[in-house]
């Protein structure tokens, strides 16, 4: 009787933050929540660490040219991490996201040779969220492990990329890269199109994480899903939601990537996934769900960014920022480990 009555108070409970929209955050001390974000502070102490070391030891770091590259360098990741994080909210993860890049890119890149260029980038998105959707209802229909279910598809994907085309795509339509892959005018100099769009799809994910029944919902899922289940909402729709967005988060990332570079390689999106992984628990996403913000992912993909353009600028071999990326994980997930 008791245990019924407990569950019953926490049913409750979720029913008025997921009407309010009040986080679980709000409800704990607040030397709890400094206690369990102190590793937060520490990736926003390491990027003022990085800023101020690469500024004093290198004379290009501050130009217009380096904080332009650098902007335009994060776009893929910052993409795929938002939608990864929108899963990881979930309990989910989805390993799928740089072969659906792939896909996404030279869908959108070698379908110009026959269809006007806005049908072939609605296309290539289209692919992204099939893809998400397929992920989502086996997660959440068949009850599969998200790790499962996204590593095979993973490779499947990879395959249709190449089945499609074992050779590189190029645009046709001058307008690809001129738009998409081009320059706007800013307060300090060019800001890439890219970078815009973007940047203009965080306010959107948090108004939807923070502002909505459904994301209200997907913060929940992560932290206790049979209470959400008990609440009346329907889990397996949500899910799917999440990874939808992925997917098409992806997909933006593939076409723009696509445009910048201008060619689409079967091979590109390759490890993307790790970057998207590090990017979101650098930010303060809890591997298994229940916690991740907006603003921390972009804040972790701003430190990655930070710490591969630093390497860039000293020339240090590309597998030393992997083992660095690695190692980052695995401090981000030991420190927001669940008690």
């Amino acid at each position: 009787m008791r245990s019924t009555m407990e569950t019953s108070s926490r049913v409750s409970a979720l029913k008025r933050r997921l009407q309010t929209g009040l986080s679980s955050q709000a409800d704990r001390p607040l030397v709890e929540i400094v206690r369990r974000n102190w590793a937060d502070y520490i990736v926003v102490v390491l990027s003022v660490v990085l800023v101020v070391f690469t500024a004093t030891t290198s004379d290009v770091f501050f130009k217009q040219r380096n904080l332009s590259n650098l902007l335009r360098q994060i776009v893929p990741n910052g993409l795929i991490s938002l939608g990864m994080l929108i899963v990881i909210l979930t309990g989910g993860i989805d390993l799928s996201v740089g072969s659906v890049v792939a896909l996404a890119g030279i869908l959108a890149a070698g379908l110009q040779h026959d269809m006007p260029l806005l049908a072939a980038i609605l296309l290539a998105l289209l692919a992204g969220v099939v893809a998400g959707a397929a992920n989502g209802v086996l997660v959440a229909r068949f009850k599969l492990a998200p790790f499962i279910v996204t590593l095979a598809t993973m490779g499947a994907i990879r395959g249709l990329v190449y089945v499609y085309s074992d050779t590189p795509q190029s645009p046709t339509n001058p307008a690809f890269r001129k738009i998409l892959g081009g320059f706007v005018g800013g307060f300090v100099g060019p800001v890439a199109v890219a970078a815009v769009i973007m940047i203009a799809c965080y306010p959107i994910i948090w108004l939807f994480l923070n502002r909505t029944p459904s994301g209200r919902a997907i913060y929940a899922i992560g932290g206790n899903e049979e209470a959400v289940r008990l609440a009346g909402i329907n889990v397996g729709r949500q899910i799917v939601v999440s990874y939808v967005l992925s997917g098409l988060f992806a997909a933006i990332a593939g076409v723009l990537l696509a445009a910048r570079l201008g060619i689409s390689q079967p091979s590109l999106g390759s490890g993307y996934e790790l970057d998207a992984i590090a990017a979101a628990v650098i930010g303060g996403a809890i591997l298994g769900g229940g916690g991740g913000s907006v603003v921390g992912t972009f804040g972790g993909v701003l430190v990655l960014g930070l710490i591969n353009n630093l390497l860039n600028l000293y020339n240090v071999q590309s597998y030393y920022q992997q083992i660095l990326k690695g190692a980052i994980i695995l401090f981000a997930v030991l420190a927001r480990r669940k008690k």
